[in-house]
């Protein structure tokens, strides 16, 4: 399989060959499994103290031979564990278990419970593949939802010059991706901006945003990075750190990509 690469000016300057993954066969579902084994890494283990709500002397006393301030039964009372006899003779306020004053949740999140989902390495490596393969079909990429310049962008991905890994202000990122014809999607991505509901707006999740372009260059840490991160919904991200959920977000397969012809070699 063959694609153009593209000068900064939106010009095809020659064909190159497009690695062997990007033959790959594209397994949906495959890719979403990856993506939510990716996903569930990321979360971390939360729980409750196993002692909390029980530091306390309550304690169910069921023999009736005991005398009355030490039993909790036969007095008149629940029989539940209670707090030891302070001052009156009947004192014993019921604690330690669910449902009084200062007891323990009946069934908190625990800490051991296992969040993550696994997945084989050679799996994994084969949904990258695979969603390399999807970002290299345009009618995939086009029923994702993103719109670009069809005139311009006769295939996918875009392969663009070197050069590009080289800008170091906004506006030059953003005067390539206009002679892309790939802005357009930017724009639609930041027209789809909008507030979350819920509490989620409090706790740094205020907006929800949606993915525009992935941008994969030859290493991390160029100056293209610092200069592309402030279109919405735009990634960039070195070719030896690239996984299926960036090329394929929310596990939808089939994102528009922009890739710099030594990012490619590195694919190889």
């Amino acid at each position: 399989m063959k694609a153009s690469v593209f000068s900064l000016e939106g010009k095809a300057l020659k064909h190159v060959e497009l690695p062997e993954a990007f033959n790959e066969e594209v397994d949906f579902n495959l890719i979403k499994r990856a993506v939510l084994a990716i996903r569930s890494a990321k979360r971390k283990s939360y729980g409750a103290n196993p002692r909390a709500g029980r530091t306390n002397t309550a304690e169910y006393i069921g023999a009736r031979h005991y005398p009355t301030p030490m039993r909790t039964i036969n007095t008149g009372r629940a029989r539940k564990p209670r707090l030891r006899n302070r001052r009156f003779l009947l004192y014993g306020r019921v604690a330690g278990i669910a449902g009084v004053v200062g007891g323990p949740k009946a069934h908190p999140p625990k800490s051991m419970r296992v969040l993550q989902e696994s997945i084989n390495k050679k799996e994994k490596q084969k949904a990258t593949h695979s969603a390399l393969a999807a970002i290299a079909d345009k009618e995939i990429v086009k029923k994702r939802g993103h719109v670009f310049d069809e005139s311009i962008i006769k295939e996918t991905p875009i392969i663009i010059e070197d050069k590009f890994e080289e800008l170091l202000k906004s506006k030059e990122v953003a005067k390539v991706l206009e002679s892309l014809g790939v802005m357009q999607d930017i724009e639609k991505a930041k027209s789809k901006k909008q507030i979350r509901a819920g509490k989620g707006k409090s706790r740094g999740r205020r907006y929800k945003k949606r993915k525009s372009l992935l941008i994969i260059v030859s290493k991390s840490k160029t100056t293209v990075e610092k200069a592309a991160r402030n279109f919405e919904g735009v990634d960039v991200v070195a070719a030896k750190l690239l996984n299926a959920e960036q090329l394929a977000p929310g596990t939808n397969a089939g994102r528009l990509t922009i890739i710099t012809e030594k990012a490619l070699k590195e694919l190889q």
